[in-house]
């Protein structure tokens, strides 16, 4: 439990005395109100950061630069500190733990005592969405009553739309989160505007500042904390049509409201850059870093991927997107968006945390060795545009008996570990299930989310006719073997893929064993510059990049993509990623972070998952973990994707009932999203990358959206799942569910 402190017992008391909190100011603001008048009051008298688009920041600021403090080592972005009643964000101080509650506002004791939950599960501070007066009011006894209690954790208020209320409830909470899309631009008409010249679109500032000054000056008098916390989906009309749908518009977005937190000498406050697409978000975030950087700014960052769903997929989502910061040195607070409880947010948000604390090169020693051993490199990253390095893929030969173009996948490749017990006469069945593909009188085909080629470090006996039967039928329909070269010397199999270090592959000349048909690499990262460069003239069919455990994971992978670049070596590259993790969640974070954040950068072709020590994993569950990195990595759709909203006061149904049936009628339709909002306050911008959305309009009742287009009204929620499930067969887009073979449940089940 939160200690109660000095400034909590100021609080209460002033609460106590005004729980309506909103009859007006006291004195002391009418005196401090007077003195804000000395500041800016108008748009045309706040001294604007230079403009972008013309130009003139360049000239001004000078080019853009350097996103993150050291690209050679994982080192905190350094801060200013931000005061947030009885906490502080910033550099100097750990990364605070926050969530949202998924009460409505309004109902006082159901918002204290869920809010107590999460502050006793571990979190520093939790949002809440203020809609309007009754909100504002019961935000003030919520505060009064978690005080009462001996809770001092800060409060956010959700602001969207209501300039006035979001006063009314500073006087509350010691945090206001404001979207410049929607505070004073919230016209979600999709209407392009046509501007003629930065002056026809900055003159539509002064009504940002109009309704924005005073929330500031609030803030500034009574030291409230602020987060500008710009949203991918729910940019203004104004910027859309200026800035289009992108990071770009996002960071000058999140910049106008920030120049006038500034004409206001006012700079508690933090920024935020959400998206449900990990790449735009981290695009976005080290883009607004790389101008804080220019504009000599040092505010907090607030870090979360919104909607990201639940369970492995949003835990996974949320770590690609928060772990590839994080690891930059980028971020002070963190926020894990589930369509769960709040309080099932902190364990993956802490864990996240600790990750990141755990590589800071200033504050542990053998971090910093690990990254000081990598071999020298040229960080040649260009952070302001997404461009995925696409490996070739291996071509078939005449001579060849398998069709080695179906080893790897362009869009990304699973690879799957698999042992020779697997391959028995009465486990192959569960085997062939397990990696995914479809059977027909006991023989496998590949289907759209079955492993393209499995790793093997020991092969099944010769004399083991059956495993070797198992193995010849995976091969004579696309899928790689992949051996150690030793094991295929001592055991050979005929078509394999021979996997060698670089060091013996290059003394060898790339001369395979007897019975292979191509050549696989492993990298460690321990090779010099020359030795790598050596890949081209071996022509691989593939690279496995599996870092020696003495060197930083991220870095030396980034310099051995660095030397392909350099070397025009264009073979496709898989990331082997061993692990020892004994719970799925864990897993997903590691994944996530780890090799999620290589794959954000466009660095990778495929995903290799290899258990070692104990199998805590089934080849099924690593195979399909390792198909939703590649998703949430917009790689590789093998499923539906879904983008689902977190829940909180404003949802207008069960979220997470909703969420589940939504699921389980449509989460058979590879390639195509589905959003399911709680909400319409975001506008539809929100589901930017849904085919179809399901939100909550009024109580009881669904819109379904196509695109950002309504197509049916307040459809009962009883109704509503099948509804869309008649719109996506509207659009063609509908497939019906395959039945499971019965061959292949007869032998699972024997």
């Amino acid at each position: 439990m939160a200690k109660i402190s000095l400034y909590a017992v100021a609080t209460a008391i002033a609460l106590a005395t005004n729980v309506d909190a909103f009859v007006g100011p006291s004195p002391a603001v009418k005196s401090s109100s007077l003195h804000m008048s000395a500041y800016p009051t108008s748009a045309e008298d706040i001294l604007w950061t230079p403009s972008w688009k013309t130009g003139e920041r360049d000239e001004v600021n000078g080019a853009l630069g350097k996103y993150c403090e050291d690209l050679y080592s994982v080192t905190r972005r350094k801060t200013r500190t931000v005061t947030c009643g009885p906490i502080k964000f910033g550099s100097d101080h750990p990364i605070v733990r926050q969530t949202m509650a998924t009460t409505d506002t309004a109902n006082v004791d159901a918002s204290i005592e869920q809010i107590i939950r999460c502050a006793d599960k571990g979190f520093d501070l939790v949002r809440i969405t203020v809609q309007g007066k009754r909100e504002a009011n019961a935000a003030a006894k919520i505060r009064e009553g978690l005080f009462k209690k001996g809770y001092d954790i800060p409060l956010c208020a959700d602001m969207h739309f209501q300039p006035v209320v979001a006063q009314l409830v500073a006087d509350a909470v010691e945090k206001i989160r404001i979207n410049p899309g929607n505070f004073a631009d919230g016209r979600k008409d999709f209407e392009e505007k046509v501007y003629e010249s930065e002056a026809d679109y900055v003159k539509e500032r002064e009504y940002l500042a109009e309704a924005f000054i005073p929330l500031v000056q609030k803030c500034k008098e009574l030291n409230r904390c602020m987060r500008i916390g710009t949203n991918h989906g729910s940019l203004s009309s104004r910027v859309l049509s200026y800035y289009g749908d992108t990071p770009r518009g996002m960071v000058e977005s999140a910049i106008e409201f920030a120049d006038i937190c500034r004409s206001q000498d006012y700079h508690n406050l933090v920024f935020s850059m959400k998206a449900s697409n990990p790449l735009v978000m981290v695009q976005s975030y080290r883009l607004l870093a790389s101008e804080m950087y220019r504009l000599d700014w040092d505010y907090p960052l607030h870090l979360g991927v919104t909607e990201a769903g639940e369970g492995e997929d949003g835990r996974m989502k949320s770590a690609v997107g928060i772990g590839t910061l994080l690891a930059d040195g980028l971020g002070d607070t963190v926020r894990v968006s589930l369509t769960e409880d709040p309080e099932f947010e902190y364990e993956p948000c802490n864990r996240l945390s600790e990750m990141s604390e755990a590589r800071l090169a200033a504050t542990n020693p053998d971090s910093a060795a690990r990254q000081a051993a990598v071999k020298k490199y040229v960080d040649t990253r260009d952070i302001t545009a997404y461009s995925r390095r696409t490996g070739v893929l291996p071509e078939k030969t005449e001579e060849d008996k398998v069709d080695v173009s179906l080893f790897l996948n362009p869009n990304g490749s699973v690879l799957s570990s698999v042992v020779p017990k697997m391959l028995s006469q009465d486990s192959a069945p569960y085997l062939y299930k397990e990696l995914g593909f479809k059977t027909a009188v006991g023989m496998p085909f590949k289907d759209i989310a079955t492993s393209d080629s499995i790793f093997m470090r020991t092969l099944p006996a010769v004399d083991d006719a059956n495993a070797r039967t198992a193995l010849r039928r995976m091969m004579e329909v696309g899928t790689g073997v992949i051996v150690p070269a030793e094991e295929l010397t001592k055991n050979p199999l005929e078509n394999a893929v021979a996997l060698m270090s670089l060091t013996e592959a290059a003394e060898a000349n790339g001369q395979l064993p007897d019975g292979a048909i191509r050549l696989a690499i492993e990298i460690d990262g321990t090779e010099d510059d020359d030795l790598i460069a050596k890949v081209k003239d071996l022509n691989p069919v593939m690279v496995l990049i599996g870092i020696d455990p003495s060197l930083s994971q991220l870095h030396a992978s980034r310099r051995v993509f660095e030397i392909f670049k350099a070397n025009d070596i264009d073979t496709p590259a898989i990331h082997h990623y061993k692990t020892d993790a004994g719970d799925s969640n864990n897993l997903a974070l590691e994944l996530g972070t780890k090799v999620g954040s290589l794959l954000t950068d466009g660095n990778g072709d495929g995903i290799l998952i290899e258990q070692v020590g104990e199998t805590n994993f089934s080849v099924d569950f690593l195979r399909n973990t390792a198909f939703s990195l590649l998703q949430g990595c917009r790689m590789r759709n093998t499923k539906t994707e879904f983008v689902s909203c977190p829940s909180c006061g404003r949802t207008l149904f069960d979220l997470q009932e909703t969420t589940a049936k939504i699921q389980d009628a449509t989460g058979h339709l590879p390639g195509v999203t589905v959003a399911v909002m709680g909400c319409i306050v975001n506008g539809p911008g929100e589901m930017a990358d849904a085919d179809f959305g399901y939100v909550g309009t009024l109580p009881g009742k669904v819109d379904l959206y196509y695109g950002k287009e309504v197509v049916r009204k307040s459809i009962p929620n009883d109704d509503a799942v099948d509804a869309l499930v008649e719109l996506i067969k509207s659009y063609d887009m509908w497939k019906d569910k395959e039945e499971v073979e019965e061959e292949v449940e007869e032998a699972v089940a024997a």
